[in-house]
């Protein structure tokens, strides 16, 4: 019997989407303000998952300059229906704020692995919207409404509006399916089974206390009964579980009439906030868990427990492994690895080159780290906590406001940063610039490199919640520890004052806040997991 380990997708994927189309199931998860937007991974065994593709990867499509940290791209639902795939998502361009702007798009293709079309504009109302194809044709986005008001009604609404294919619009009105002054639901999907309407909704935030509820209607628009099972999974009173956060469900029936639950969930650090709460460096993953529905027609896991588990017993399907990918990117490639992403806009020629020198990634020096808008950076989740990442950088800068090298990161304002640059009385030089929550050090000040190490070699080694960079200026990679072992764990969720849904990330980047561009070569990013 086969067994699927949990989480499938490791690192920073949440809000999950999945469909089957034949043979082959596809997985959507949230970007925010990463780019390109929305990750689809693929299987077709729900055991082994391969990335595919990034479906926003045009300016014309998602624009993120001035976007928030843990803003833009939210909770992608992706739909298939008689040849064509759906993509329905959030932009979010404010959100720590009393009103909320929350737009929402629709975009289409034939071949997911292809060009996805224009985005159409949908609504505003809320975040986390959903399409529904009703089997008369007809098609219905279903989402929360966000409500900006001191007093509000409701604490959680749920509203529901016909879509036309052909006018490519919202038509008729907006009509409210669920209101609840006790519980707040978000993630909407709706599907139909046996005569019933089932709403699948995520249940009490995206914390510790998350859940996943069902309820169901012989109509459409409602009323619709409330499980009292709920919430059908859910970590919230089992601080103890493996599998944390656990909620924001989306439902795939097999080939073989088995049904399988994917959910975003959370594995935290031991170590804890000043307010108590668990970090969680790696963010919000994806997990999978078997269900079954109930004579009376319900749904339940499989297990008969609300309790994620780590390991679930896999569908009758043939493995389908896919080759793994190595560890090293030489750079050799005329494309980045699909792995890489950038901040906010895609990265065009003005940033970077892989055919300036040939084997080499040149990245030309522009905005800070606390930029909102050009960043000359790439970077890729971390996927595990033990793991080790090494780059090699040939870089001449002449002023300190040059800066190249190897990060660790949340957001703008959390960070850790070995890097090349000049100082006056020093020259070309080593430094680290730490950021938690806006407070800026520099742990090792600046350390003088010697005149004839023109290749730098740099490693940042993460071990659960402590991070320790070292470096190589002989030519060798005979490693040298730099700097103190930080505190990994302030790269997390719960630590960030602003980003609170995305993980770390670790990558490269240049900046030159000259603004004429200077730029630095890197020969490979190594990405190498300890565990």
């Amino acid at each position: 019997m086969t067994k699927i380990q949990n989480p499938i997708l490791r690192g920073f994927s949440p809000d999950p989407s999945i469909i089957r189309v034949e043979d082959d199931y596809y997985i959507a998860t949230s970007t925010f303000e990463w780019f390109p937007g929305v990750q689809i991974h693929h299987s077709r065994d729900l055991l082994h998952w391969e990335l595919i593709a990034h479906p926003l990867n045009r300016i014309s499509q998602l624009d993120l300059r001035g976007a928030g940290a843990s803003q833009g791209v939210w909770a992608p639902c992706l739909t298939y229906d008689n040849g064509i795939f759906y993509l329905v998502y959030t932009v979010v361009h404010s959100f720590y704020v009393n009103m909320y702007d929350t737009h929402n798009y629709l975009v289409t293709t034939t071949d997911i692995r292809g060009d996805w079309s224009e985005p159409v504009f949908l609504n505003s109302y809320g975040f986390d919207p959903s399409l529904y194809h009703d089997d008369d044709g007809r098609k219905y986005i279903v989402s929360m409404m966000t409500d900006h008001r001191v007093q509000k009604p409701y604490k959680g609404r749920l509203v529901l509006q016909e879509y036309s294919v052909t006018e490519r619009r919202m038509i008729g009105e907006a009509r409210t399916i669920f209101a609840s002054r006790d519980i707040f639901l978000e993630g909407p999907h709706l599907y139909k089974r046996n005569g019933y309407y089932y709403l699948f909704a995520a249940d009490t935030g995206t914390g510790e206390g998350h859940g996943q509820s069902i309820l169901r209607s012989r109509e459409l628009y409602g009323p619709y009964e409330y499980y009292e099972g709920n919430s059908i999974l859910t970590s919230r009173n089992h601080p103890e579980a493996s599998l944390q956060k656990a909620g924001h469900g989306d439902l795939a029936e097999t080939q073989n009439g088995e049904w399988y639950m994917v959910h975003l969930c959370g594995r935290p650090l031991k170590n804890r906030t000043k307010k108590g709460e668990r970090k969680y460096t790696l963010g919000r993953e994806t997990a999978i868990q078997k269900v079954e529905w109930t004579e009376d027609g319900w749904l339940r896991l499989a297990s008969g427990s609300v309790l994620p588990e780590l390991e679930v017993e896999g569908p009758a399907l043939p493995p389908h492994p896919f080759p793994p990918k190595p560890p090293r990117d030489d750079f050799d490639s005329p494309q980045l690895d699909i792995r890489f992403q950038s901040l906010r806009i895609p990265l065009d020629e003005t940033f970077y080159s892989l055919s300036a020198r040939k084997g080499y990634l040149r990245l030309y020096g522009r905005e800070g780290l606390g930029s909102k808008y050009r960043q000359s950076l790439i970077a890729r989740r971390w996927q595990a906590f033990a793991f080790t990442a090494t780059t090699c950088l040939e870089f001449e800068p002449t002023l300190f406001k040059q800066m190249a090298g190897l990060i660790c990161l949340y957001d703008y304002q959390n960070y850790y940063y070995l890097h090349i640059t000049h100082h006056e009385q020093v020259g070309r030089c080593l430094s680290i610039l730490s950021a938690i929550n806006n407070r800026y050090d520099e742990p090792v000040g600046y350390l003088p490199l010697p005149e004839d190490a023109r290749r730098v070699h740099l490693r940042a080694a993460v071990n659960h919640g402590r991070l320790q960079f070292a470096y190589s200026a002989s030519g060798e990679e005979e490693f040298i520890s730099i700097g103190p072992s930080f505190d990994a764990s302030t790269l997390s969720d719960e630590a960030c004052q602003e980003g609170w849904f995305t993980g770390a990330f670790v990558g490269i980047c240049c900046q030159d806040l000259t603004g004429f561009g200077k730029a630095a070569d890197f020969d490979y990013f190594e990405y190498r997991e300890d565990e």
